[in-house]
Formats: structure tokens, C-alpha cells, sequence
């Protein structure tokens, strides 16, 4: 009996023993998750905005955007939540710091209290207020430096062409969206910026590696042709190898044909006219340091800044940039037609800018400038009773003006964009200009090298103006005005450095002097 008792009482043991386990399982089971920590919410309103600003007035021309912001996102943060900076805030932050890859300084007005938020190299003494919206000041400030220099800077450097809108409420709603910055290149930027950004940092790294020397040469130098051997040959040598111009360094100081191939080149690239000897110009621009090579790339990086990347989307529209002394036409995003051209000479720059090319003029007449008058005709006609006659000329309402023909200073076909500047695109009689590699002589006008060719690419789109009736038109003696069916835009401007279309880094000499104060207002900061 006892064993029976003894028995039951065991039974009964384990069966509360396992009822416990299984309560205990149970309340394991109950028993909640983690404690879930509410959404971090930190009011910004305007009075907070408003002291910010007077803490920090550096900033103060971004308030409006960042008022704006923040009303759209209910008076909270933007950048913070219960981990710290979310991660397009780091990514804008490390943006900002690479800054110098695209060729800009990264000097943000208050560096000491925006990088130990990102960095933790020091103790953060913001609040988290403060560090919201100073985060949101860095986005503004990101989004100005590239974006460019402001318009009214730009046009006091005489460039007039129209500039890329930066459109604040496009950037707000990215950074809602928590897409803060991206490097689309088929939207954001003019699409050369990002070649000559490559362009920079291939030549920061030769930098990092020393760059190039110096050629040296005699007093006496005057050219190497084919065969010729000296030490500054092996030094040329080097130097095209250095920059991918020559694909060996072959240490050789003989003058070969692999580097009289290289020379022509380098000289075609180099707004140079190839020939087939070394001469004092090429030592010069070979000697050009890299430093001050980055330095133009990076000028012309700030140029494409100021361009609405829309321009080049265009079925059809002429370029023409003044330090290379070319023009191109553009045609379903091919080049359809090239010509050298005249500029104008230091004391009567070509305008930077744009217009729509409506009308071409056979055989014009040239309406003289009254400044001409005063300086050229006025004093020739004091000098000689019969200039008028003999330069063909003749008064029209009390103006002076040119008989058509081929020795009209306009040649015998002119290119009609209205534009407030009278400039226009024509032909001239003086064709050995054509020849010289420096090409700014004009009065501000820009001459076409090849003006009939020109005129035949235009009229394509009206088939009665054929090729024999444009010749006729031309030559006629009686200016006849024809409009184009389509309007097609001209973009004067004026870029010392310039990826073409198959790679190449080209460098143009700087006609008018104008990089030297973009580069000062972009380094200067």
C-alpha cells in the first residue's frame, strides 16, 4: 500500500513539475519583445529657424529654401533619427568633402561644427535642432558650389549665354524624398563637365607623380625635323609619353617619324597647325606645367556649370567657340558640318551668347558701324576725296554703307541672329586669315571659313534652294534675304579646354584673357 502511495505521490510530482515547465514556457511565450522606442521627432519651426540664423549669419541667404523645407516636412528634422545622421545624410556629407574632385573647394562657413557630426573627431555641441539645420545649410550650400558661381557673377565675366536654372524646390523635394544626391549624368550637367572631369583627375594623378620637366633647349633653337639627334628630343619624348600623347617612351634622341606623328597630334589638339617639324611654339606649350593645365580644366568645368544641359538635346543648333576659332553644326546630335572662323580681336571681343538664326543674306550690303565711321572712314575720307568710291561705299540716310560683291567686307553671304550685341555670322574677302592659327581679327562679328557650305547645310530643309541657286544668289550683286523655315539657335562660347567627341583632351590658347580672374574667383574662397 505504501508503495502505492508512493507511486501516486511521484506521479503527481511530475505532472505538476510539467505543468510548471509548461506555464513557465507559456510565459516565456508572453512575454513581450523588445520595448519598441517611439519615431524621433524634433520640432523645427520657424522661431528655431529664425535663431539659427543669428547664431550662424554666414548661412543666412539659404534661410528661405530651408523655411520652405522644413514647412513641407511638419516642422521636424530631416536628417536625424534615433541612430544618429540617417545615411543620405552621410552621403551628402561625403559629397561635400569630395568637392575637390569636382574641381571646388569644400569650405563650408562653419567647418569646425559640421565635421564632428560626420567625423566624431571632436564632441558634436550642437543640439540636435541645430545639427538638423545645419546639415540641411550644408545641402543648400553643396547644391550652390555646383551649381556655379550666381548669374550676376557670370555675366560681369561677360557671359551672356543663358544659364541653368537651379530650381531650390526641385533640391527640397529630393531631400524629402530622401534621394539627396545623385551624379545623373543625363540630367544634371551639361555633358562635358563630366569629361573634363575625368580629364582632371587623370591629370591630378600625373601631378601626385611629379608631373612632367621641363624641356630644355639651346639659345639658338629654331626647329628638330626628321633625323635630327639631341638630348631635348629624348625630353620631348618623355613628355608626350607622360600625358598618353606617345605610347612608348622609347628613350631614343632621334628625332623619328612615331614622334613627328605625336608632335602633329598633340599640335592638333593644341589648337596648333601640324606640320612636320619641332618648332619654339610646341617647346612652349609642351612646357606648360600640369598644375596650370588642372587649373584651365577646372575653369572650364565652372563654364559648363552655367549651362542648361537641354541646350545640347536640340535637333539641330551651331556652335562656336571662340578660343578654338571653329564652328560646328549640330544635327540630330551629330556633327554635320564644320568650319574655321574669325573672331574678334582683343579690342572688340565676340560676345558670349545665344540667338536664333531666322535669315540668310545673299550678296549683302555691310551697314558700316557708326564706331567705324568715327575711327576708320571718317579719317580716310579727310585723307582721300575718292575713299568712299574706292571702297566701294556709299551714303544711305545719312549712314554709310558697302556695295554688294566679292569685295563687300561681308563677303558674299551673312548669317542673321537678332541679338542687341549686331553680331552676326558672314563671309569675308580676306581668306588667307583662315590660314593663321591665331584667328581674332574681327570687329566682333564671326567670319565663317567655309560660308557657302554653311548655306547649303541650312537651306537643305527648303529644296528649292539648291546648290546652283545658292552659287547664283551669292554672286548676283543684289542682296536678297532669304528666311529659314526653321529657326535654328547659335551658342557663341568660349572654352580654353574641351573633350571632343573621340576622347581627346584639347587645350586652346586663352584669346581674351579670361581665365585668369575665373580661376581667382573660384580659388580665392
Amino acid at each position: 500500500m505504501k508503495i502505492f502511495y508512493s507511486i501516486v505521490a511521484f506521479v503527481l510530482l511530475m505532472a505538476v513539475f510539467s505543468c510548471n515547465k509548461k506555464e513557465e514556457s507559456k510565459e516565456i511565450l508572453k512575454k513581450p519583445s523588445e520595448e519598441v522606442v517611439p519615431e524621433l521627432k524634433i520640432k523645427i519651426d520657424s522661431a528655431g529657424i529664425s535663431a539659427f540664423y543669428k547664431t550662424y549669419p554666414k548661412l543666412i541667404k539659404f534661410q528661405n529654401e530651408v523655411f520652405a523645407l522644413y514647412k513641407k516636412n511638419k516642422s521636424t528634422q530631416l536628417w536625424l533619427d534615433n541612430k544618429g545622421v540617417v545615411e543620405y545624410g552621410n552621403t551628402l556629407f561625403n559629397k561635400y568633402k569630395g568637392l575637390d574632385q569636382e574641381g571646388l573647394k569644400a569650405n563650408f562657413p562653419y567647418k569646425e561644427q559640421i565635421n564632428p557630426v560626420f567625423e566624431h573627431t571632436a564632441e558634436n555641441k550642437l543640439s540636435k535642432s541645430d545639427t538638423d539645420l545645419m546639415i540641411s545649410n550644408l545641402y543648400f550650400y553643396y547644391v550652390q558650389k555646383v551649381s556655379g558661381v550666381d548669374e550676376k557673377t557670370s555675366r560681369a565675366l561677360e557671359w551672356l549665354l543663358p544659364r541653368k536654372k537651379v530650381n531650390y524646390q526641385v533640391f527640397s523635394d529630393s531631400i524629402y524624398n530622401k534621394a539627396t544626391i545623385s551624379d545623373d549624368k543625363k540630367s544634371k550637367m551639361f555633358s562635358q563637365y563630366y569629361k573634363l572631369r575625368d580629364a582632371l583627375h587623370q591629370y591630378r594623378e600625373i601631378e601626385k607623380k611629379g608631373g612632367w620637366k621641363a624641356i630644355q633647349t639651346d639659345v639658338d633653337f629654331k626647329s628638330f625635323k626628321l633625323g635630327d639627334s639631341v638630348a631635348s628630343i629624348g625630353q620631348i619624348r618623355e613628355r608626350l609619353y607622360v600625358t598618353g600623347d606617345l605610347k612608348e617612351d622609347t628613350k631614343s634622341n632621334i628625332c623619328d617619324s612615331t614622334l613627328i606623328k605625336a608632335i602633329r597630334s598633340y599640335e592638333l589638339h593644341h589648337g596648333l597647325t601640324p606640320k612636320n617639324t619641332i618648332l619654339p611654339e610646341h617647346i612652349a606649350e609642351l612646357n606648360v606645367t600640369v598644375s596650370d593645365r588642372i587649373k584651365t580644366i577646372i575653369a572650364n568645368m565652372e563654364r559648363c556649370r552655367w549651362i542648361d544641359p537641354e541646350l545640347e538635346k536640340g535637333k539641330e543648333y551651331i556652335e562656336v567657340n571662340i578660343p578654338e576659332f571653329r564652328l560646328y553644326l549640330i544635327r540630330n546630335h551629330d556633327i554635320a558640318f564644320v568650319s574655321p572662323v574669325v573672331v574678334g580681336k582683343t579690342m572688340h571681343k565676340t560676345v558670349i551668347f545665344s540667338g536664333m538664326m531666322n535669315n540668310i543674306v545673299f550678296s549683302p550690303y555691310w551697314n558700316v558701324p557708326p564706331s567705324i565711321i568715327k575711327s576708320e572712314i571718317k579719317p580716310g575720307m579727310a585723307k582721300n576725296k575718292n575713299y568712299l568710291a574706292q571702297k566701294n561705299l556709299e551714303w544711305n540716310n545719312g549712314a554709310v554703307r558697302q556695295l554688294p560683291g566679292k569685295n563687300n567686307s561681308l563677303g558674299l553671304v551673312k548669317f542673321l541672329f537678332p541679338n542687341s550685341n549686331n553680331i552676326y555670322l558672314h563671309d569675308t574677302p580676306a581668306k588667307s586669315l583662315f590660314e593663321r592659327e591665331n584667328r581674332a581679327f574681327s570687329h566682333g562679328c564671326v567670319r565663317v571659313g567655309k560660308p557657302r557650305e554653311l548655306a547649303i547645310e541650312l537651306l537643305k530643309q527648303d529644296p528649292s534652294w539648291t546648290p546652283a541657286r545658292i552659287d547664283k544668289a551669292m554672286h548676283s550683286g543684289k542682296e536678297n534675304w532669304v528666311s529659314l523655315k526653321k529657326k535654328v539657335p547659335v551658342y557663341i562660347g568660349y572654352f580654353t579646354a574641351w573633350v571632343d567627341r573621340d576622347g581627346n583632351l584639347n587645350f586652346y590658347k586663352d584669346v581674351y584673357k579670361r581665365d585668369d580672374s575665373l580661376i581667382k574667383l573660384l580659388t580665392e574662397e
